[in-house]
């Protein structure tokens, strides 16, 4: 009875068993059928529209920014050299590499001992020159008291022979006495004669004398000069660099002590190009005194001052191209000579300009517009200046649109885009509360997509499980799952 029992239970079993897997055949068979049956569901294309950022385009007044590279130089600059060879007696303390030295400061000396025996030779020589000088004034004196006598003398001749004559003509005298008082007043004239050569002669000695005298003056200002030279002194305020002298050191004529630079007085030298040098000039070719910036930004120094443009080389340079110009400096503080420098040079303002990050304008100098519809239109524009990251252009009708902040290759000509503000996107991401099925939805398109890592697929599914979820992911999400 109990084999009868367990065969009848187990057949029970079997049965029921069969009768479910039949059963569940039928299902799928039916369920097969069904869908066969369905006509296809072909989901309707969808236009993929494009997220773009968008700035306004705006006319305005803007003072174009030329920015260049140059060097600080020295308006004023001395190479102090010595005008007198010898050795060095002396040095300031502040004759150093670096030393600040005021105007009339004495920086160095020279040994004197060979300058003033040369002073003292041209004085004396000096004073044998004046000394010549008032003997031949003497001896011209006597010379003209003499010639003044020997013309009287020969006065008194000349009437004693008139006298003779005129008694011999009356019959008084006689023809001898007459021509003796004749030969007395000829010899009266010689003696003058003579007396005239005397003067001349004295007066040839004192023009030696004082051509002796001016001689001996140049020798003396020599003299005086070199021993001033052997005194090196500071003509103006300044700093002192290149310094290679010692104390002791013989020093040869002309040769280079150290260099004077005035650190108050400074200019720049920056080189432009030929297109940005035309900019700078007026309407009479002169280049304009434009206001530049100088800026020092090494390691993070961050000076900057003010100043003018004033001149320009005369030359472009050997093999050099574009222009040298010189900037003057308005104030020098914290500035250096040979320091390099970013030099900002303000151009002459452009009117009814647009000013477009550079980013919206491609090589055929077109942007894109917002159209109707939020379809994009090519608006080719002309470019102006390029300021950094920036552009500045002119086209008609430009004011007012609004411009792709940023070209793709995916966008073109009739993309329909959704526009956004940068501003506010670079603050923050826009925020949005999902609907329960909304959320489930996109949830399980993550969990079902297969190309997705891992670890993306956590951090996406995190942020779908929080009450705000960035709009920019749904927008996305949804454009790949078609929906």
């Amino acid at each position: 009875m109990r084999f009868l029992r367990h065969s009848i239970i187990g057949l029970f079993l079997l049965g029921a068993a069969v009768a479910l897997m039949l059963f569940a055949a039928q299902l799928v068979v039916s369920a097969v059928q069904e869908r066969l049956a369905q006509e296809p569901r072909e989901r309707p294309a969808r236009e993929r529209v494009f997220a773009v950022n968008v700035v306004t385009a705006e006319l305005a007044t803007v003072v174009p920014e030329l920015e260049a590279f140059g060097r600080i130089k020295s308006r004023r600059t001395l190479e102090l050299r010595a005008a007198v060879p010898g050795r060095i007696v002396w040095l300031s303390d502040n004759f150093q590499e670096g030393g600040r030295v005021k105007a009339g400061d004495v920086l160095a000396e020279i040994d004197k001992a060979d300058a003033q025996a040369a002073l003292a030779r041209a004085e004396a020589s000096m004073m044998e020159a004046q000394s010549t000088l008032r003997d031949a004034e003497r001896a011209f004196t006597l010379a003209q008291d003499e010639l003044e006598t020997t013309k009287a003398q020969a006065d008194l001749r000349q009437r004693a022979f008139d006298r003779q004559a005129s008694l011999r003509d009356r019959g008084v005298g006689t023809e001898a006495l007459v021509e003796a008082a004749e030969l007395a007043a000829v010899q009266a004239r010689q003696s003058v004669i003579t007396r005239r050569q005397a003067v001349s002669q004295a007066q040839a000695r004192t023009d030696q004398a004082t051509l002796q005298i001016a001689r001996s003056q140049i020798a003396l200002d020599d003299a005086q000069r070199d021993l001033s030279d052997t005194t090196v002194i500071a003509p103006f305020s300044g700093t002192l660099q290149g310094v290679s002298l010692v104390e002791g050191r013989l020093v040869a004529s002309n040769e280079m002590l150290a260099e004077l630079v005035d650190p108050d007085q400074l200019e720049v030298a920056f080189r432009v190009s030929t297109v940005q040098y035309a900019r700078l000039l007026d309407a009479d070719g002169a280049l304009r005194e434009a206001p530049v910036s100088i800026t020092l930004d090494a390691s993070g120094a961050g000076l900057s001052v003010p100043g003018q443009v004033s001149r320009a080389s005369g030359a472009a340079g050997n093999g050099q191209t574009g222009r040298l110009l010189y900037a003057r400096l308005d104030s020098a503080k914290g500035f250096k000579p040979e320091d390099f420098v970013t030099v900002t040079v303000s151009e002459p303002a452009l009117e009814r300009v647009t000013q477009l990050p550079a980013s919206a304008l491609d090589a055929g100098n077109r942007v894109l517009i917002l159209g109707p519809e939020g379809r994009l239109e090519v608006r080719p524009v002309i470019l102006l200046r390029r300021q950094g990251d920036d552009v500045l252009v002119r086209a008609e009708g430009l004011a007012g649109r609004q411009v792709v902040a940023k070209r793709t290759p995916l966008l073109g000509e009739g993309i329909k885009v959704r526009p956004l503000n940068p501003d506010q996107a670079e603050l923050a991401p826009a925020m949005i509360e999902l609907s329960a099925e909304r959320r489930q939805k996109l949830q399980a398109f993550v969990r079902d997509n297969g190309r997705m890592p891992e670890a993306t697929k956590a951090r996406v599914l995190d942020q779908l499980a929080k009450a705000k979820v960035p709009a920019s992911l749904v927008d996305r999400l949804e454009q790949r799952a078609g929906g």
